[in-house]
């Protein structure tokens, strides 16, 4: 007879109506120390959220969420659900495929029109240069967050629509803020390709032709969390600043005080 192994309660539950949720608790530093668990979250959009979601997320101690989607973001899927004693803050970044028009395109497009704006690699570079454009051009948003953590915002929740661009930005900045290794964000920056946490795509045109292989694969470049994306942030910073303390320090005003702040509020004690 097959031994019945204990079940074993997942510290990652897997929310009815909130994708790609976790805790980034766990990750390592380059000083050893280890960023600690239920401080800082992310996730996709709150506004599907069911009553069980919601009473899990209310339960997590959160002091701030950051919601980093724009208002055709809050047309497309709803507002957050309202968890009590939570403060919300918007702090809307530029989507990475952002634009009504092209989004009409991805949901209503026909094969020819997909393969019009995204084949032969436009997808990919829509999403390099958007990432390299929120790393250059929103320094105060993610200033203004780093300030927030540092003072008294958390525990946090940040997200965007699926928790992968916007949300894995900020998440990413936040992480390299309290000295954690580039290719540990880059391994939880991944994570969103997981299939119970990829963002649903969403199509009007359901049947086999509309949501063909090669459909989902022409999409793949916007509902994907590629390396090379997050790769391109790094490199933007190195380019523009030279290195990533002259970002904190000159791109994002941060003083060694706040840095020291940041580590206490979201590290292990060393």
């Amino acid at each position: 007879m097959t031994q019945q192994l204990p079940q074993v309660p997942s510290t990652e539950p897997e929310l009815a109506g909130v994708r790609n949720f976790r805790d980034v608790g766990g990750l390592p530093t380059a000083d050893g120390r280890r960023v600690r668990h239920g401080r800082l979250f992310r996730s996709g959009h709150l506004a599907h959220a069911t009553a069980k979601d919601a009473s899990f997320l209310g339960g997590l101690g959160l002091h701030t969420i950051f919601d980093f989607r724009n208002d055709a973001d809050r047309r497309l899927d709803g507002l957050d659900v309202e968890l009590p004693g939570v403060r919300n803050v918007s702090i809307p970044l530029s989507d990475p495929a952002d634009g009504s028009e092209f989004w009409h395109m991805v949901r209503d497009g026909d094969i020819a029109q997909l393969r019009s704006i995204l084949g032969d690699g436009k997808g990919t570079n829509r999403m390099i240069a958007s990432y390299r454009s929120i790393i250059r051009d929103r320094t105060a948003e993610h200033s203004r967050v780093l300030h927030a953590l540092a003072e008294d915002s958390v525990p946090a929740l940040m997200h965007c629509a699926a928790g992968k661009d916007r949300a894995g930005l900020s998440i990413a900045v936040s992480l390299l803020a309290v000295g954690v290794e580039r290719d540990a964000i880059e391994a939880d920056y991944l994570k969103s390709n997981d299939t119970h946490r990829r963002y649903k795509v969403r199509r009007s045109d359901t049947s086999a032709q509309g949501m063909s292989a090669e459909v989902m694969e022409l999409l793949n470049p916007l509902f994907g969390a590629h390396a090379e994306y997050l790769a391109a942030a790094f490199a933007t910073i190195d380019e523009t600043w030279g290195s990533t303390e002259r970002y904190f320090s000159e791109g994002l005003g941060l003083t060694p005080e706040t840095r020291e702040r940041l580590r206490d509020r979201l590290l292990d004690e060393a």
